[in-house]
């Protein structure tokens, strides 16, 4: 008896600690618990309810909310916890895995009579087609929070000073690419392509057809892993290797790393992040002011066919507790939040005040929006999916280099997206469970064979070592989804 109060004790005081509570029963943010509606967050390194868009949001939805954070390290632990003591949290903001966790348990209240009286602008907002990945058994257990639509994130990116001095034109498919590689070592002794160790796949794959991490063959979903074409790219990525046309130090580079090679002019071609293309640019100035980059067109495979993978998938869902004293009053809220006039105003805040309208696209108003709206995503819960994609471009207009290579990337990719069919699944326990796992084994593996260290011929002992090990459920389960969604 003695051991199950200590017990009871212990969790007690974990839960209490976890939100910062004093024995007052008031929380860290100086708000009482029962001072509005309770909203709890993935941990980000600001005061919630300090913060402009916290105010922003009470002043035009009229709800107040106290806003709680799960900490930096051992989150799950804390989630588990704290729904383990039925705290009443009012909303939820998970990560896929979380989500998935607690609705599975039982933990999450079932959405669809909520969203049906309460929720006209959510059912507009959000597409019929996203609800799925939300959907377990029939019945959805949150709101999933689309990002930013689909666009390209990544691309090649040459020192065009030196294809002109060479006589270079910018390669069109992986033979081209080999050409140019062969060229610029023989020539200029450096470096020819650089690039981290998680950068294995990308461009270079997708001229063998391997563009995401799943794809619909015929029908059915085959998984990169087990695409016919990998051990034909691994073959060539060798040989890139073994001629010492790729960074020979690509296995253990950091993307840190590799930038550094490519703008302290130790290496000619790089695949960038548009998101990193400031500091990139910036920093190949400062050491060659007289530096010309272009970003080479996405390659096109045997059929002459460019693609560019994405994945669209959820990476939020906010999700209400069968814990939550107000459940009506939680789904109002995240209704009103997605009214058009305040989900514009969360995602990008007032005309004229944090943004302006030109040549039919939205600018930021600087420093005013980064001031105010730069915690703005995390306080989102759920997406208008028609308006945030083209709201959502503002952030990238902050600085004239970022917005260049943004758009730049964008022009080349029009008309080869190709979104994994994957993107939109609703939780899938085979899925879940192997997907971590597995993706290592394969890159740690793949890695090997472009090194050397294991011979292409031993991939078929590889995969079938992934199917061993979870592949095969995974591929059966994603299927049975596919065939039946």
């Amino acid at each position: 008896m003695k051991r199950k109060v200590g017990l009871t004790l212990l969790a007690l005081l974990l839960s209490l600690s976890m939100f910062g509570c004093s024995s007052d029963g008031s929380s860290s943010s100086g708000k009482g618990k029962n001072s509005g509606l309770r909203m709890l967050m993935p941990y980000s390194r600001f005061d919630p309810n300090k913060d402009f868009m916290a105010s922003y949001i009470q002043e035009k939805t009229g709800v107040q909310v106290n806003y709680e954070m799960l900490p930096a390290e051992n989150f799950d632990e804390k989630l588990n916890l704290l729904v383990a003591n039925k705290e009443p949290i009012d909303m939820m903001k998970l990560s896929s895995g979380q989500f998935y966790q607690l609705a599975s348990s039982g933990a999450l209240e079932p959405l669809d009579e909520l969203i049906n009286e309460h929720g006209d602008y959510i059912k507009s907002a959000i597409k019929d087609s996203t609800w799925g990945s939300a959907t377990i058994d029939g019945k959805i257990y949150a709101i999933p929070e689309a990002g930013s639509g689909a666009s390209a994130g990544e691309a090649l990116v040459v020192r065009q000073d030196w294809m002109d001095e060479l006589g270079l034109e910018a390669p069109k498919n992986a033979e081209e690419l080999y050409t140019v590689l062969k060229t610029i070592k023989e020539k200029k002794q450096i470096v020819p392509l650089t690039g981290a160790k998680d950068s294995i796949y990308g461009d270079i794959a997708s001229a063998f057809g391997i563009v995401n991490d799943w794809e619909d063959q015929n029908g059915k979903l085959v998984h990169k892993a087990e695409h016919p074409r990998m051990k034909e790219f691994l073959t060539y990525m060798n040989r890139l290797y073994e001629e010492g046309l790729i960074d020979q130090e690509m296995p253990i580079n950091t993307a840190a790393k590799a930038i550094e090679k490519f703008t302290s002019g130790k290496a000619a071609m790089y695949k960038l992040a548009w998101w990193n293309s400031t500091n990139t640019v910036n920093s190949l100035k400062q050491n060659f002011p007289d530096a010309k980059l272009s970003v080479i067109p996405y390659l096109q495979d045997a059929d002459g066919k460019a693609s560019v993978g994405i994945n669209t998938g959820i990476t939020w869902f906010i999700a209400i507790p069968k814990a939550s004293k107000h459940k009506e009053e939680a789904m109002k809220l995240l209704n009103a939040k997605l009214a058009p006039d305040v989900f514009k105003g969360l995602a990008i805040g007032d005309e004229g005040v944090h943004h302006e309208l030109k040549d039919g696209k939205y600018y930021p108003i600087l420093p005013k929006f980064n001031e105010d709206l730069t915690n703005g995503s995390s306080y989102m819960t759920g997406t208008d999916e028609h308006k945030y994609p083209e709201y959502w471009q503002a952030r990238v207009r902050k600085e004239p280099i970022l917005q260049s290579y943004f758009e730049a990337f964008q022009k080349e990719a029009e008309g080869h997206l190709v979104i994994d069919p994957m993107s939109l699944a609703p939780p899938i326990d085979a899925v879940n469970k192997n997907k971590l796992k597995l993706m290592k084994l394969l890159d740690d593996n793949v890695l090997k064979f472009i090194t050397g260290a294991e011979p292409v011929a031993n991939y078929d002992q590889v995969l079938e070592q992934w199917y061993a090990e979870g592949g095969k459920d995974m591929v059966k389960q994603a299927n049975d989804w596919y065939t039946n969604r």
